[in-house]
C-alpha cells in the first residue's frame, strides 16, 4: 500500500477524467489528456499525460507511456514512465519498464527487465514549447544511435 508521502506525489496531479470500468473492453490506441483509471481490460497503446491507475481487476497489454502509474491488477508489455511507477501487493508485471523511481510492494509479481535513470530524465511524453509533457500523434524516439 502507498504511504502518505507516496500519495502525496500522485495527489498533486491533475484532474482523473477518464474512466474504464469494470466489465469495458478496449482494442487501440488509448490518448488521456490528465489521468485515467483501468478497471476493465485495454490492448493496445496508453498514453497519459499525467497519471494511470489500474485497479485491482484492472488489465492492460500493450505499450504505456506516462508520467506515474499505480499498477493493482495486471499489465503486460512496456511501461515509460518519468515519474514514479507502484506495483501495489497482488499486482502482476510482465514485461519491460524504464522509470525514475519504482516501488514494489511485498507480495507484487515483477516479471521482466527496469532501466532507471539516475537523474529523471526518462520523457516518456514529448515537451511543450513551456517544458510540460504533452500528448503527440507519435511515440518519440530518445535514444541517439550513430552509424559510423
Amino acid at each position: 500500500m502507498l504511504g502518505k508521502k507516496e500519495m502525496e506525489d500522485f495527489d498533486r496531479s491533475g484532474d482523473l477524467n477518464t474512466i474504464i470500468g469494470k466489465g469495458s473492453v478496449i482494442e487501440g490506441n488509448v490518448k488521456v489528456q490528465n489521468s485515467m483509471r483501468v478497471d476493465g481490460r485495454v490492448k493496445g497503446q496508453v498514453m497519459a499525460s499525467d497519471s494511470i491507475v489500474v485497479g485491482k481487476e484492472g488489465e492492460i497489454e500493450g505499450e504505456l507511456r506516462v508520467k506515474n502509474i499505480i499498477i493493482g491488477g495486471r499489465v503486460k508489455g512496456k511501461i515509460f514512465a518519468s515519474g514514479k511507477v507502484v506495483l501495489e501487493a497482488r499486482s502482476v508485471f510482465q514485461g519491460e519498464l524504464k522509470t525514475s523511481k519504482l516501488v514494489i510492494d511485498d507480495g507484487a509479481v515483477f516479471d521482466g527487465t527496469c532501466s532507471m535513470s539516475e537523474g529523471g530524465k526518462i520523457l516518456a511524453l514529448p515537451e511543450t514549447a513551456d517544458g510540460r509533457q504533452a500528448l503527440s500523434e507519435r511515440p518519440v524516439q530518445r535514444e541517439a544511435v550513430a552509424n559510423r
